[in-house]
């Protein structure tokens, strides 16, 4: 090469110099993290989608099985309608006693018996009533409680379609020992109408599908979870009286 040739913009082979590429060049680094980041959020929204679709599925699909039997009934509180169902498969020989779990210290079994319109024969000879329990976790650990305090193999659970997955997911985490057999409660078929153009049911159902999610990366990291159940001075207080 001759000394024409070596220009202040070209360098020992004739090839134009290029100055290094800077930090948001196209082949910078910044920018290359950039792109890594954002594929991988869409990625996970893709996951996360796809799981809810996942979980809408399961939960419109669930029914009431036919003539099922189990050693025991439990169900979850929440509703008088779940009470009132468990009742029945009390009543019909489903099981051979019945736990409401979750029940708010206040609450007598008077009452539930009134609302429901239950027999007092029934609940004097088939029915408990656990206090402790604040949460899912709390209801599967009473649950557990119960169960073996009993020396049942399989139980029935009872609540509502929407809340069954992770009631059965804390459940089996809890005792993974005894058959649970799932009873959803439907308050409306999911299966017969656009419920994903429902404002309430849209929320309730993803806020559902978020907690199952949580529940399973929190137990896939191994986070220690509490026990979800009342200590007694605290069920002493919420059993009072407002003055």
């Amino acid at each position: 090469m001759t000394p024409a040739q070596m220009t202040p913009d070209n360098g020992a082979d004739g090839k134009p110099n290029r100055p290094p590429a800077g930090l948001f060049s196209r082949k910078g680094r910044l920018r290359w993290v950039a792109r890594r980041v954002i594929m991988a959020g869409v990625l996970f929204v893709a996951v996360l989608f796809g799981g809810f679709l996942w979980f809408a599925n399961s939960v419109t699909s669930l029914k009431a099985p036919d003539g099922v039997r189990a050693d025991a009934i439990v169900v979850l509180t929440g509703g008088y309608l779940r009470i009132e169902q468990a009742l029945g498969l009390l009543r019909d020989g489903a099981g051979q006693r019945l736990l409401i779990s979750g029940a708010h210290p206040s609450t007598t079994p008077n009452q539930i018996r009134k609302v429901t319109q239950a027999s007092l024969d029934l609940f004097a000879c088939c029915v408990d009533i656990g206090y402790d329990a604040i949460d899912t976790i709390g209801n599967a650990n009473e649950i557990n409680r119960w169960i073996h305090d009993h020396g049942y193999r399989s139980v029935l659970v009872v609540t509502n379609n929407y809340h069954m997955l992770r009631s059965l997911h804390e459940l089996r985490r809890a005792d993974p020992v005894t058959e649970f057999i799932p009873y959803p409660v439907v308050n409306s078929d999911l299966t017969r109408k656009a419920w994903f153009a429902e404002p309430d049911v849209l929320r309730t159902m993803l806020a559902e599908y978020g907690k199952v999610v949580l529940a399973t990366v929190r137990d896939w990291i191994g986070i220690e979870r509490g026990t979800g159940l009342r200590t007694e001075a605290a069920t002493k207080t919420a059993a009072k009286p407002e003055p």
